[in-house]
């Protein structure tokens, strides 16, 4: 085994909690599971897999992730992020354990390439594959950003990248990807606000700093080109950009389905919402009222 901690974490995840134990066993040493109080078999499950169970009340996946890595008694001397319905497959497990002690001490982070796998099928066009982010860090040298949506694991110090990939593969259904995404939206369009209105305390100095190139790369076009453009021309180009310029027609019935959805109506749902929440809060004075006005709007603790 590694020296190597694995945090997760959980709600009503009995599903799929299992499979991603089962894919860290081999390598990691520690894995904490951080619960926000499930219903289901979720923290039964993962304590009969040995995993332990810390509980702690919902705000957003970053602020429950950095509660638990302020919380969790972590001994190793790496961390790594999964989530519940994320799997490391056997070659990335084989990799982790070969080459993470033998990582130059300047090495703060490794980034790991994300593979999606939606309705049985990996999409691997439409830029959606390899996504690059930083998933193991050094005891004390990363922290996850104070955002709503898209945080990132921060590291101090250099990264390396690994070949094997891990899957992203929830087993719910349609219903289930939408009803998330919607969710998702929602606090999309909170963070594009906050940064629009001034609602929340900026990130210090050197915080902008992402988890890998790509995913920087990503955020300021995002930020600052594409939130830009009405969102009826912008959503429509970026689906466009995805499923032709980046060949996502390749990826079959599925593909169509997940690009739509994923790449077409989300970024279109996001804008709706942006425009709706801002229509509300304009008028209002003060960034605390407009802050008092989007907490109701939107049911978040802001």
């Amino acid at each position: 085994m590694t020296n190597l901690a694995v945090l997760i974490l959980t709600y009503n995840e009995e599903r799929h909690i299992a499979r991603a134990l089962k894919s860290v066993a081999p390598f990691a040493s520690e894995v904490f599971v951080i619960d926000c109080f499930s219903t289901d078999g979720t923290v039964e499950i993962a304590r009969s897999l040995g995993a332990t169970v810390l509980s702690n009340a919902w705000v957003n996946y970053s602020r429950q992730f950095q509660w638990g890595l302020d919380h969790a008694p972590i001994t190793a001397d790496w961390v790594m992020r999964l989530d519940a319905d994320e799997v490391i497959e056997p070659e990335l497990a084989v990799e982790i354990a070969e080459k993470l002690p033998s990582l130059a001490a300047d090495v703060a982070g490794v980034n790991l390439k994300r593979k999606h796998i939606f309705l049985g099928r990996w999409i691997r066009h439409g830029g959606r594959y390899p996504l690059i982010l930083t998933r193991i860090w050094r005891r004390g040298q990363g922290h996850v950003e104070d955002r709503w949506m898209d945080e990132h694991i921060v590291v101090k110090g250099r990264t390396v990248l690994f070949d094997a990939p891990f899957s992203d593969h929830n087993l719910n259904d349609l219903g289930f990807f939408t009803g998330k995404h919607n969710g998702y939206a929602t606090l999309e369009a909170v963070d594009v606000l906050g940064r629009r209105h001034g609602l929340f305390l900026k990130q210090p100095a050197g915080s902008q700093a992402v988890s890998s190139r790509q995913a920087s790369i990503k955020r300021r076009i995002k930020e600052q080109i594409y939130n830009r453009f009405p969102f009826l021309v912008a959503a429509l180009g970026y689906f466009l950009f995805r499923y032709v310029g980046q060949l996502g027609f390749l990826d079959g019935r599925e593909g169509l389905i997940y690009h739509v959805l994923q790449g077409y109506w989300y970024r279109f749902l996001v804008g709706a919402k942006v425009m709706e929440f801002d229509r509300s809060i304009r008028s209002l004075a003060t960034p605390d009222e407009k802050r008092a006005a989007l907490a109701r709007l939107t049911g978040l603790p802001l």
